[in-house]
């Protein structure tokens, strides 16, 4: 098992590996590469200058051996298929980490003006370079996640959504995906990820088409951090949010319920942790991941913002692990998502 230091480490400094799963742009916060590190699946920043390189399959730290394997993930089959109509899968949906199928369904968002824009955020960028299509069926995504599951073992789906105007913000789309998804792929587990829906029961909606649990991220307790860092997305009331979990930890059950804490956007380490508690206490997942902002973002474009100091991402790792373990709550006791992955937060190296 991978130290939390040393994962901390590696999420803040990244590494200099070729692979050939990457993650790039879309809704942030990291550019990431698909790892096995020491067996497990792990997506990091890639780095070219950074201290950390992986030479003949080991994971080397200014040259020094750390007594690590790294594996580059293997390019998907499905990949190199398109559907009926032409559209290359992977321009549908991605593999995450080393099993995970992961999808934006609407890959635009009401809240991509400069004004009231998430400064980590560049979900619009692949779309303009022609990485992805702006709206995913639900027929396609059925037909990309059955190609995924028999040609390349995928045990699970991710399903987010730039927000949308309507009440709903996105929900009920993702609803109709997952009601394909689950006629097609009987068994599959699917998370799905959106903003709280102004109307809470479009929660027992997304339950009832099929989806196993669900991320409503907030990046952020903190209302002045949230102004600064997340302006549209900040007139979303706490209150909002605090009511949305609850409901959906009523519907999906405790412990499928998450949400992103993002550590290095200048909340104090002690407020943060001091939030997951009550997040924790209300059966929510906080998945904790350290910002790394990428080009295309505010946050690099503009503001030239640097990731965390490691020994920061590393404390509050350790500290809400523990308030995990304390309440019985892990990742993998989650049945999809991001917490049940874990590729992009230090968490499962502290043993949640």
């Amino acid at each position: 098992m991978t130290s939390t230091a040393l994962r901390s480490d590696l999420a803040v400094h990244g590494v200099a590996v070729d692979a050939p799963v990457a993650r790039r742009g879309g809704a942030g916060p990291s550019d990431d590469g698909h790892v096995l590190l020491g067996g497990v699946g792990t997506a990091l920043p890639i780095v070219p200058t950074s201290p950390y390189r992986v030479s003949e399959g080991r994971l080397l730290l200014d040259g020094a051996d750390l007594g690590l394997t790294v594996e580059p993930v293997r390019r998907p089959a499905f990949y190199d298929l398109r559907t009926a109509d032409g559209v290359p899968y992977d321009q549908l949906a991605r593999l995450h980490g080393a099993d995970v199928l992961a999808t934006t369904v609407v890959q635009t968002c009401i809240r991509y003006r400069a004004e009231e824009r998430c400064r980590f955020c560049a979900i619009e960028e692949s779309l303009r370079h022609g990485a992805t299509t702006a709206v995913k069926t639900p027929e396609q995504l059925a037909e990309v996640a059955e190609a995924a599951v028999r040609l390349d073992g995928v045990r699970q789906m991710v399903m987010t959504t730039g927000t949308t105007a309507g009440r709903d913000r996105g929900a009920r789309h993702l609803a109709r995906c997952v009601r394909a998804v689950a006629a097609a792929v009987p068994g599959l587990p699917v998370q799905v990820q959106c903003e709280p829906p102004g109307d809470l029961a479009v929660l027992t909606e997304l339950r009832e088409a099929g989806a196993v649990s669900v991320g409503l991220h907030v990046e952020s307790l903190d209302d002045a951090v949230r102004r600064r860092w997340m302006p549209g997305k900040a007139t979303v009331a706490m209150a909002q949010y605090r009511a949305a979990w609850r409901e959906a930890v009523r519907v999906f059950g405790r412990n499928q319920v998450s949400t992103y804490l993002l550590v290095g956007l200048g909340e104090n380490p002690d407020e943060l942790v001091a939030g997951a508690a009550e997040l924790v206490e209300m059966g929510v997942y906080p998945f904790v991941v350290p910002l790394r902002p990428i080009a295309g973002t505010l946050a690099f474009d503009v503001d030239g913002a640097s990731p965390p100091p490691a020994a920061t991402v590393a404390d509050v790792t350790v500290r809400v692990a523990a308030l995990l373990r304390a309440a019985g709550m892990a990742g993998s006791g989650q049945r999809a998502g991001c917490a049940a992955c874990g590729a992009c937060s230090p968490l499962p190296s502290a043993g949640a």
